[in-house]
């Protein structure tokens, strides 16, 4: 998987009911309350990644962005500014690249990246709620003993023995125990 910090999210269920403008909206206002400055970088970054439904690198990101929209240490700095408030999620390609989404989905997707092709697959909504469940009965367990702002990276990576039948199949369903 990409591994995928979970943090607060501060425009939780807004992608569903939101029209682009309204999510923009939205993500300038978080800006705003958290101190930073809306600018036309940071706005051109916010719709690339509200363009996407997964994860994307820094140099997709980049590429994606009009030619004198901002340079690519722009956009460094400004994923970075992001995460610090919890804007965006960041998530860990297996090779250690940084992938960022935007943090406005009401289900923390989980993915699993096939290291053979590089395909990046989200789990099913099943399999991925009974992890979030799993995982937030570790978080209780651990702000039960003191700890605070908790939270955990999760990854999952597979070779497949054959790439054309992950692509026929869809997402993959996996069994999972959440009798923690």
């Amino acid at each position: 998987m990409i591994a995928s910090t979970q943090t607060n999210h501060p425009l939780r269920g807004s992608a569903e009911s939101s029209t682009p403008k309204q999510r923009i909206d939205l993500a300038c206002s978080h800006l705003r309350a958290s101190g930073l400055r809306i600018t036309q970088p940071r706005i051109a970054i916010l719709k690339v990644l509200m363009g996407h439904d997964g994860p994307v690198s820094i140099e997709q990101i980049h590429e994606q962005l009009t030619s004198k929209a901002c340079d690519l240490v722009t956009v460094y700095r400004c994923l970075a500014a992001f995460e610090e408030i919890g804007l965006v999620r960041r998530s860990f390609f297996h090779n250690g690249t940084s992938l960022y989404r935007i943090s406005d989905q009401q289900q923390v997707d989980y993915h699993v990246v096939a290291k053979d092709t590089g395909e990046i697959r989200t789990l099913d909504a099943s399999t991925s709620a009974t992890l979030a469940e799993a995982i937030g009965k570790v978080e209780e367990l651990l702000k039960s003993q003191g700890y605070s702002e908790v939270s955990h990276i999760v990854e999952f990576f597979a070779k497949t023995s054959d790439a054309q039948t992950v692509k026929r199949t869809g997402s993959p369903k996996l069994a999972v125990n959440a009798g923690i």
